[in-house]
Formats: structure tokens, C-alpha cells, sequence
């Protein structure tokens, strides 16, 4: 194949985020593109049209001697991996997720308005690990490429302030880190591709 192949492009056109426990046993992650995601899967619906940022930074520290000016080695000290987005829908899944974890609840009793319910925002946040998962489609001439992006440990990290106006939608930034798992041998996540280009 030619260097320079226009084939191999790819635009995100397309795509969904979706979350599950971890449990014991964990929940499944699919085995190729194809497959339906598993149940234990909970797509989180709609997001900004700025899509899914995902970021790798890797620190590494130059170990430097008396007797050389350049760098005699250099050791990595960190790897991040962070995957952001807006959500745009606000529901049972997508609220205890940007807000730390937790449950909504119906709300009952004398007087109450039917279809009520309540979300409590704990004053002692705990952990809320989940799994992640990110998928997109891009038609690529006759080719229909799909990516997916699974992320087995981790939890949101970072979240944006919540703008209230009467000119937009509500939206619920957040930042999801991913986490080593306990068996350091496995990765800290996996895409699986169909595509293609890395045959």
C-alpha cells in the first residue's frame, strides 16, 4: 500500500459512550466490533458536538552525570490516560455518574408530587470506579471502519461547572481517568478495530 493512502483517514463521525460496574465477576467487554456490547453496558446517550477527547501523557524524567552534558538516561515516571466529554442528557445513569456516584430515588409521602424523586449529594465521596467504553463509525468510501475504545478501571476525576441559561442546553462535563488494575500484566485499556489498515 502507498505511503500516503487518504483510506486511512479517519473522522469520528459518529459514535457512544457507555459505562458498566466493575463487579466480581467483572462485567464483559466484546470480543471485536461486531459484537453487541454485553449486558451490564449502559449507554450514556447523547453528548456535546465536541465528541470524546481522548488524551495520553506520559512523564519521563532524564537521569543526568557529572561527566556528560546530554542526558545519560531517561526513566518514565507516569502515564495518564483521560478521556472527556459533555453529556447532554440528565437521567439515573448520567447524573450519579458526573456527580460521584449514588442512586436516585423516588420520593414519597403525604403531599408529595407524583414523580418525584431526589438525588442526595453525599458530604464524604467515596470511590466510584466504572468501566468505559467508546465507540465511533466512520464510512471510509465502500468501508465501514468501527473503533472501539474500553477502558476496564478508572473513574471521573475532573468535572465542569454546570452553566444554567436560557440559551443552551445543560451539559455535564466530565474527565474520566483511566486506572491501573490490580493485575499490573493487564492493560490499561484496549481499541479494537475493524479496520483495514492494520492488516
Amino acid at each position: 500500500m502507498p505511503a500516503n493512502s487518504a483510506s486511512q483517514i479517519r473522522v469520528a463521525g459518529t459514535g457512544k459512550v457507555l459505562i458498566a460496574n466493575i463487579t466480581t465477576p467483572a462485567v464483559a467487554s466484546p470480543a471485536d466490533t461486531k459484537a453487541a456490547w454485553p449486558t451490564g453496558w449502559t449507554e450514556l446517550g447523547y453528548t456535546s458536538t465536541d465528541g470524546v477527547k481522548l488524551a495520553k501523557k506520559d512523564k519521563i524524567d532524564q537521569v543526568d552525570g557529572w561527566q556528560s552534558v546530554s542526558a545519560l538516561r531517561y526513566i518514565h515516571s507516569d502515564r495518564e490516560l483521560t478521556v472527556k466529554f459533555q453529556l447532554l442528557q440528565f437521567n439515573k445513569d448520567t447524573l450519579p455518574f458526573f456527580m460521584g456516584g449514588g442512586t436516585t430515588a423516588a420520593v414519597s409521602g403525604t403531599g408529595v408530587e407524583a414523580g418525584t424523586f431526589k438525588y442526595d449529594l453525599t458530604a464524604n465521596p467515596a470511590a466510584n470506579e466504572k468501566q468505559l467504553g467508546f465507540e465511533f463509525t466512520d464510512q471510509s468510501g465502500t468501508d465501514t471502519v468501527t473503533y472501539r475504545l474500553i477502558i476496564p478501571r478508572g473513574q471521573v476525576t475532573e468535572t465542569e461547572e454546570i452553566s444554567m441559561t436560557r440559551t443552551g442546553a445543560l451539559r455535564l462535563g466530565v474527565t474520566f481517568t483511566a486506572y491501573a488494575q490490580d493485575d499490573i500484566t493487564k492493560p490499561l485499556a484496549t481499541w479494537l478495530m475493524k479496520d483495514a489498515a492494520y492488516a
